[in-house]
């Protein structure tokens, strides 16, 4: 059998993906991540440790998608975790200003790739009645936020989505809405500037996130989880 666990994650080309994925790796765990940029993928496979392997993925595409579920689940098995991680926040501006095409992309991205991966991935998943799903959230999707709108709301749907999976799944499956804190990344960057670098960095955050998620089960599914505060 192979060793560790099976961890898919979307989004791992930067950010909080990539220092999960590392982090996750260096712990013993086979990682399956994607990204959208094929030369960011090629990149990172390059420098792996072996226990990585990336694949070059839009997650608003069905049909990209299910080919990656179809080959990753080939070559490691269904996953014991399911990490949707991918996101894009909207630039700010107040709602009436938000340009359609830019509400509508954040909404591709943001909800639709976690529903088109969940529905590529969970039917092996739930065929063994065994795994974990984790739909990345944020404070934003309990509450609103001035600029960040269509932001919000997305999150705010990933929060309905996953408590509403959770009652979907069998018995010894979880569905997990998690909120990992403030972490140092582009997107904080781009939301509190000069003040985003007062919260801890993507690798930093990452050795107390990966540990956390692996002792995630049943016991919290349908429940909004909160990474304790990495520092």
């Amino acid at each position: 059998m192979p060793e560790g666990k099976h961890i898919v994650i979307t989004g791992t080309t930067r950010g909080l993906g990539r220092a999960l994925a590392k982090e996750l790796a260096r712990l013993g765990h086979r990682v399956s991540g994607c990204g959208r940029s094929e030369e960011a993928v090629a990149k990172i496979n390059g420098e792996g440790s072996g226990r990585e392997h990336h694949s070059a993925v839009d997650v608003t595409s069905e049909a990209d998608v299910v080919e990656w579920a179809e080959e990753r689940t080939a070559a490691e098995g269904p996953p014991d975790f399911l990490v949707n991680n991918a996101g894009l926040i909207n630039r700010h501006a107040r709602l009436w200003e938000v340009p359609p095409e830019e509400f509508k992309r954040i909404w591709e991205v943001n909800v639709f790739g976690v529903f088109n991966v969940c529905r590529a991935f969970l039917p092996r998943m739930v065929a063994r009645k065994k795994g974990v799903v984790v739909n990345v959230s944020t404070g934003a999707g309990v509450k609103g936020f001035p600029e960040i709108g269509p932001y919000c709301t997305t999150k705010h749907a990933v929060e309905g989505l996953t408590r509403s999976l959770a009652e979907e799944l069998p018995a010894g499956m979880a569905a997990i809405p998690f909120q990992p804190g403030v972490v140092r990344t582009e997107m904080l960057r781009s939301h509190y500037g000069a003040r985003a670098e007062e919260f801890p960095e993507p690798e930093t955050w990452a050795k107390t996130a990966a540990p956390f998620l692996l002792n995630l089960s049943a016991k919290e599914s349908g429940r909004s989880i909160r990474l304790p505060q990495a520092r």
